[in-house]
């Protein structure tokens, strides 16, 4: 079972990361290496949205969240978690 966070960005998204994105990638590489996140990464062209696969439980991903410099600060305006059924790979 893997679960999709998916982030609604900011407009202004891409001009505020920069003082964030330190953090908000250190939170990002240590669920990497505890092995909860998967792969992670924004959509570009336009950058509105995030997406983030997580192999962790829903209540890891969600302290992610709470954690997040991105969220917290308002970068992300929306956010969801859902289950995702893989059905090949």
């Amino acid at each position: 079972m893997h679960l999709l966070l998916e982030y609604t960005l900011a407009d202004d998204y891409l001009e505020r990361r920069a003082a964030l994105r330190e953090e908000h990638l250190g939170l990002a590489r240590t669920a990497h290496e505890r092995g909860d996140l998967l792969l992670a990464g924004a959509l570009p062209d336009p950058y509105d949205r995030a997406v983030l696969v997580w192999t962790a439980s829903r209540e890891v991903v969600e302290d992610f969240v709470a954690r997040d410099p991105y969220v917290v600060q308002g970068l992300v305006t929306g956010w969801t978690i859902r289950p995702w059924n893989i059905v090949v790979g």
